[in-house]
């Protein structure tokens, strides 16, 4: 399968968005933990997907958008944690759970460590909103992105949930 990719500047910071014939793939920050290795990718700057991606990730930072219109290719999952990254989903825009809610949101209260291990590793950040879980303390704990830029996108969203109402 052809693995395409792009680069994009942000105010997080450089992004590489990475893509399948099946959908978007990957959107990394820089130092991103966890990054998938992608040296079988090629640079492609007139793909479609990747410039429709690189539009909604945009539209989304500057508070133009709540809700990613995408496919996504989620193929290197396991079962547990599509279910996470598909959980995550759901969390409302400008909202927060913690890892415990979520762990309880898919049905398996006891594996709230497991549930922040599969958080931990979803490779599309801001569009399967990881970013949306905290500690049950109500502390930042944990993003693949580093807590100052998880910090910036809730402080982002609830910026603009308050300047809707």
């Amino acid at each position: 399968m052809m693995k395409h990719y792009l680069t994009i500047p942000s105010r997080l910071g450089t992004l590489r968005l990475l893509a399948t014939d099946k959908g978007v793939a990957g959107v990394y920050f820089e130092q991103h933990k966890h990054m998938r290795p992608d040296s079988d990718s090629r640079y492609d700057p007139a793909s479609t997907l990747l410039q429709e991606a690189a539009r909604q990730i945009s539209d989304y930072l500057a508070g133009h958008r709540q809700h990613f219109d995408l496919p996504l290719d989620m193929g290197l999952a396991t079962p547990f944690q599509h279910q996470v990254w598909q959980a995550l989903q759901t969390i409302p825009y400008g909202s927060t759970i913690s890892y415990k809610q979520l762990a309880e949101k898919i049905k398996n209260p006891k594996a709230v460590r497991a549930v922040g291990a599969a958080n931990g590793r979803n490779p599309l950040s801001m569009i399967i909103p990881c970013h949306r879980v905290i500690a049950a303390s109500g502390d930042l704990h944990g993003y693949a992105g580093g807590l100052e830029r998880k910090r910036v996108l809730l402080e982002m969203e609830k910026q603009t949930i308050g300047a809707i109402r």
